[in-house]
């Protein structure tokens, strides 16, 4: 705990790998497929974000609890929350927006992004369900942290990882993924106990 609580608190991410074994994997696959006719597609440039781009579809909290209530679950389980503030050395607190609490994101059109964006809450725990496998890649996860000087890290993740990122504090994006590939995450938002929490926009306009 002490080597991963240094790690995250010097870059603002911790890797994950193999978060979710292959039973949860197809469980919350399974979960997330019954979801997609309810999603929505989404092609807007994000203004309170600097006019970065999203193309992606996706489904917000609210929905998420009425139809898959597993997923919630997941998200509230003391498991979780609790090994992840013992890796990082920061006390989890639940998300009190139901919107952004746990929502779902799938890009999977030649072009779909994420583009360059802070969340509200500290913290994201990003789960893989599904991730590009193409030689070129695609889909990878840019973010800016303090200790790389203005340079960015990008990085490639595959089903059934995970990361945690200190997303309120570091601009990240997903780079555009090509044709005929996907990526499909579960994004859980978390708080940190004592901290506050600084609302935008964002959110509601891309999952509400």
């Amino acid at each position: 705990p002490a080597a991963t609580t240094a790690l995250f608190g010097h870059s603002g991410y911790l890797p994950l790998p193999g978060l979710l074994g292959p039973e949860a994997l197809v469980d919350l696959r399974d979960e997330v497929d019954r979801l997609l006719d309810d999603a929505r597609r989404r092609d807007f440039d994000m203004e309170c974000m600097g006019g970065t781009p999203r193309h992606m579809t996706t489904l917000g909290g609210i929905e998420i609890s009425r139809l898959a209530p597993r997923i919630t679950e997941v998200y509230r389980s003391q498991d979780l929350t609790g090994r992840l503030s013992r890796l990082i050395g920061l006390e989890l607190v639940l998300a009190d927006d139901p919107v952004e609490r746990h929502v779902l994101n799938r890009l999977h059109r030649g072009g779909d992004t994420h583009g360059l964006h802070t969340d509200d809450y500290p913290l994201a725990l990003v789960m893989f369900l599904e991730s590009p496998t193409c030689d070129e890649g695609c889909g990878h996860l840019e973010f800016f942290s303090t200790c790389t000087a203005g340079h960015s890290s990008v990085l490639s993740h595959v089903a059934g990882d995970a990361y945690l990122l200190r997303a309120d504090e570091m601009p990240h994006r997903v780079q555009p993924i090509h044709d005929g590939c996907v990526r499909t995450v579960l994004n859980f938002a978390y708080g940190v106990e004592g901290e506050s929490v600084t609302k935008t926009d964002s959110a509601s306009i891309l999952y509400a």
